[in-house]
């Protein structure tokens, strides 16, 4: 089996299969670090329910800290694809160079940003006295082991952009199993409770990144890490590039981190932990899905922006549709199961009736757009992938708009569930959005690239 892909030769089918699989298979084991902390954090004896609500305020600040990888990573690995593509080796060497020195800086900028202001960021994001010590445990080793994070999200990138789809997966494989084992271990036999699980965690990510660091060093890869030939312009090329898709991750986490807080204010102290504990096991079905719809439409962003670089418009505009396709077939399926089997998800964090019963409408709730919802995905990321960054940016920014709209006027209009009401709201109306300008512009954009010297 071939290990790597030929993305100016090789038929666009079967491209965007062999990319978009493994980067779905990736994304979606990578969606497990959080979803199995969760898991046995909401099993362990006397403190479970709470414990879990602790976490889920730590959910949003993870993904936030996370996405900075997206930021460096996805802009950075678009443009060396260009550059690849325009057959500029020594170009795309120095891109992967300056975004492994952002990387570095940014780990550093955030670890100590993060420990100096979680208390009061906790309880600014819907902790409340009784869960802040699980939030405040959870977080404070998280944060520590920021570089590790960081880097295993934004190096696999410029494995992929490379060609090595598996390899990429394997980067997360390896974190996700460790996980998968650590977890148990530090929770349970060590009895650590929450401490446990972020534990475990951190050493999940502390392998990936090892072995992203190995290979990105390694002989196999066409365009190998290098220091020197730092340059301001492009950085802020890369930073300009990876700025939607950062926005989409970024506002993600502060959607939810408002989405805790109005859960909190309306709920009161009868409902208010039960709220966010069924929003964060809801979210975590929810991440099922879009980790990897993001793996689809991310993971394919090379083939895209390789035959941008190379002036193959046809192909292009042949792998947009494929992806497209793709995604339909991934979000009917999804739909339909989030019809099926919410209950037994559920379940798998915890017996509570009341959180069970809730937690199975929230999910379904949540779900009602995800169909259209991958139209969104594909094409900002797809405009992403073109250059027309603030296309795509504005199309990230009106949907997260409506989200943030929808989740503080709901409540207020009726009750403190109406705020899961939201999210199918946003992803109908910004995927009819996003659909119109997409076909309104992307065929001049092209015939642009291909008169362009």
């Amino acid at each position: 089996m071939k290990t790597s892909v030929d993305l100016q030769n090789d038929s666009i089918s079967s491209l965007v299969l062999r990319l978009a699989v493994p980067a779905m298979i990736a994304q979606f084991v990578n969606i497990l670090y959080s979803i199995i902390d969760r898991i046995y954090i909401g099993h362990i004896a006397d403190i479970g329910g709470l414990a879990l609500a602790g976490v889920g305020v730590c959910g949003p600040i993870v993904t936030l800290l996370s996405s900075f990888g997206t930021l460096v990573g996805l802009g950075g690995s678009i443009l060396m694809s260009i550059r690849m593509g325009e057959k500029n080796q020594k170009r795309a060497s120095q891109i992967l160079s300056n975004s492994f020195l952002m990387l570095c800086v940014f780990s550093l900028i955030l670890t100590v940003t993060f420990l100096l202001s979680k208390d009061s960021l906790l309880m600014w994001f819907g902790a409340s006295n009784i869960t802040f010590t699980y939030a405040d445990t959870y977080m404070t080793i998280y944060t520590a082991g920021t570089f590790f994070a960081l880097m295993a999200v934004g190096l696999n990138y410029f494995i992929n952009c490379q060609g090595f789809p598996l390899a990429g997966m394997t980067t997360v494989l390896i974190g996700a199993v460790a996980n998968i084992v650590l977890d148990p271990l530090f929770i349970f036999v060590f009895k650590l409770d929450v401490a446990g699980a972020a534990i475990a965690t951190v050493i999940s990510q502390m392998m990936s990144c090892f072995f992203a660091l190995f290979f990105l060093f390694g002989k196999k890869v066409p365009v190998k890490i290098t220091f020197g030939n730092y340059d301001r312009h492009i950085m802020s090329r890369i930073i300009y590039l990876g700025f939607s898709p950062f926005l989409i991750l970024a506002s993600d986490s502060i959607i939810l981190i408002v989405m805790n807080t109005v859960l909190q204010k309306y709920g009161g102290p009868s409902q208010g932990d039960m709220l966010i504990t069924c929003a964060a096991i809801a979210q975590s079905f929810l991440l099922l899905i879009t980790g990897p719809m993001l793996g689809i439409s991310s993971g394919t962003q090379a083939i895209l922006s390789y035959n941008y670089g190379a002036r193959e418009t046809g192909r292009v505009k042949r792998a947009e549709r494929v992806i497209l396709i793709l995604m339909v077939c991934f979000t009917t399926f999804m739909f339909l199961m989030s019809r099926l089997v919410p209950h037994f998800f559920v379940r798998m964090f915890t017996s509570n009736p009341e959180y069970y019963e809730f937690s199975s409408w929230a999910i379904q709730t949540y779900t009602l757009m995800i169909i259209p919802l991958g139209f969104q995905y594909v094409f900002v990321d797809g405009l992403t992938a073109l250059e027309r960054t603030k296309t795509a940016l504005f199309l990230s920014v009106f949907r997260k708009s409506l989200y943030v709209a929808g989740t503080l006027i709901l409540p207020l209009l009726f009750t403190a569930e109406a705020a899961f009401y939201a999210e199918p709201l946003a992803d109908g109306i910004s995927a009819l959005v996003s659909t119109c300008v997409f076909g309104l512009i992307i065929n001049r954009h092209l015939l642009r690239r291909e008169q362009s010297l």
